[in-house]
């Protein structure tokens, strides 16, 4: 790595020094913007990602592999925060006397530093020896200056209040980690993961434990991610079923609520049809298993159905036990739900007060997620083992080609029984912490629109990965959360946001080394 000739950089240097100008200037006419952004000599509000972004885009004079299509993503993030601000300041200021002459600095700066990183040389890609292999102290080091960064982004995003800033936040990200990316610095750390899985694994796990210290005690968040807990277990299970067996289950969330009643019922709640006391842990494996055994029920019946067939049965499937759950009111009470469920108890310790810990004090919520953190990682093992078996390869042959898979010698029809049980399984055990998270349980929690949830955090997280589901369903509930100011349009841009990831990243966020390979294979050759 060494310092590039100057010619060639006057272009993206002045380009750089406008946007820093720009940056540091009023970017409205008008007071109220967030970011306090009618007042310069400060970068407020989305003009700090502009700076950042800026830092970025300095590899132009940086000769290392990857660096025109790093410093280009770098500069087309500060083109794309600045334009979206000006659309707004444009929309809330009552036409072009809305932004000031600072934001249209900035644009012309950061159109400078696109053309001048395009018009860089290609040079070479990024290439292993640009991160040569280091004391195991280092890489470890690494892997926790990596994973420390992911839960500072994660602080940072959620402290953001207003939606048009944390708009540019997630524009500042993505298109930092498309940099980082050509860089190679992702594949170097996913290198570095694999070579220290365990200890990669631990300063996860610490990280996860970490989150609800940096809430200072605010409530809102930790009940969103003990949620989010609850929805990616049930998105893992759905991934043995989706990802590794290929079976498409549209109704997967009647296993959820199959759970949630189990736990419900078991609960002695204040209004409920059973009033019984059973032990939480009884009951979570109760749960599971009532659920698995719903699994195996609507897995026998659909053993000789395939792709567009099998999602039209499950569906069905999910839309009986909802209409049962609502017309049952000798055991579900119908629409009414059962309510009144009590916090988790074990021994004098209540889970939905609030406790001290390191002389912090968390709220009730943070117990629940502590709760969800262990049942993911429970999860996260049954998969990971499940994935790297012989069970694990014959779902894969399955979900390629059933026919010669069972050619093969493959029982087809067992494990496909066995994939529907575990999913459930899986489903049922998250059902069961949820009931007592929300405190109630009906039928309206179940209806369609909660499956295609769970299906599309499978998708879009990537399909047969663990990172992916947890990814997905953290999307999937943190977007909609941070969006709630755009009111009816907040739909409109989640829509569009999952279009734009499904023709540049059909393979998911995080996709696994088979399907990587598989778009690879099926991606069209270059022309001649």
């Amino acid at each position: 790595m060494r310092l590039d000739r100057p010619s060639g950089v006057a272009l993206p240097a002045a380009g750089a020094a406008a946007l820093v100008a720009g940056s540091l200037s009023p970017w409205a006419t008008f007071a109220g913007f967030p970011g306090k952004m009618s007042l310069g000599g400060f970068p407020g509000g989305a003009r700090l990602f502009c700076l950042l972004l800026v830092a970025g885009s300095a590899l132009f004079v940086v000769d290392t592999g990857g660096r025109r299509r790093a410093a280009l993503a770098a500069a087309l993030g500060a083109v794309a925060v600045v334009g979206l601000n000006l659309v707004a300041l444009v929309d809330q200021g009552g036409g072009l006397g809305g932004p000031a002459w600072g934001a249209w600095l900035s644009l012309a700066g950061a159109g400078l530093l696109a053309a001048g990183a395009w018009r860089l040389p290609a040079g070479r890609a990024a290439a292993p020896d640009d991160w040569p292999a280091r004391p195991a102290s280092v890489e470890v080091a690494a892997v926790a200056v990596g994973l420390l960064a992911l839960l500072g982004a994660v602080v940072w995003g959620l402290a953001i209040n207003e939606s048009s800033r944390f708009v540019s936040f997630l524009v500042f990200v993505g298109f930092t980690c498309a940099a980082l990316h050509h860089l190679g610095l992702f594949t170097w750390l996913t290198v570095l993961f694999a070579r220290r899985q365990r200890m990669a694994v631990a300063l996860g796990g610490a990280a996860a434990v970490a989150f609800p210290f940096t809430q200072q005690g605010n409530a809102y968040w930790i009940r969103v991610f003990a949620s989010i807990g609850v929805f990616a277990v049930a998105a893992i299970g759905l991934n043995v079923v989706v990802g590794l067996a290929g079976l498409l289950d549209l109704g997967y969330v009647a296993f959820f609520g199959v759970g949630a009643y189990v736990g419900a019922l078991l609960a002695n709640a204040s209004l409920t049809t059973v009033h019984v006391h059973v032990p939480f842990l009884a009951v979570v494996l109760l749960g599971g298993c009532v659920a698995a055994v719903f699994g195996l029920v609507i897995g026998a019946p659909t053993l000789r159905l395939r792709g567009d067939y099998l999602a039209i049965v499950t569906l069905g499937f999910g839309e009986i036990f909802r209409i049962t759950a609502n017309n049952w009111d000798g055991l579900t009470r119908g629409p009414n739900g059962i309510s009144g469920v009590p916090d988790l108890a074990a021994g004098g310790f209540n889970f939905g007060a609030a406790h001290s810990l390191f002389g912090v004090t968390l709220p009730g919520f943070a117990n629940y997620y502590f709760v969800e953190l262990a049942l993911i990682a429970a999860a996260i093992v049954v998969f990971t083992r499940l994935n790297d078996s012989r069970i694990g390869r014959a779902w894969v042959a399955i979900r390629e080609d059933e026919v010669a898979a069972a050619a093969s010698g493959i029982d087809t029809i067992r494990l496909k029984l066995l994939a529907f049980a575990i999913g459930a399984f899986m489903a049922g055990c998250a059902g069961t912490v949820n009931a007592h998270l929300t405190t109630q349980v009906s039928p309206d929690s179940y209806t369609f629109l909660e499956s295609i949830l769970l299906v599309a955090a499978v998708v879009l997280g990537g399909m047969g990965t663990v990172p992916g589901a947890l990814l997905g369903s953290t999307a999937l509930f943190v977007l909609p959360e941070k969006l709630r100011s755009f009111q009816d349009k907040r739909l409109l841009l989640f829509g569009a946001a999952l279009v734009l990831l499904m023709r540049f990243r059909p393979e998911g966020l995080v996709p696994s080394r088979r399907r990587r390979r598989e778009f690879r294979d099926d991606a069209p050759a270059p022309a001649p």
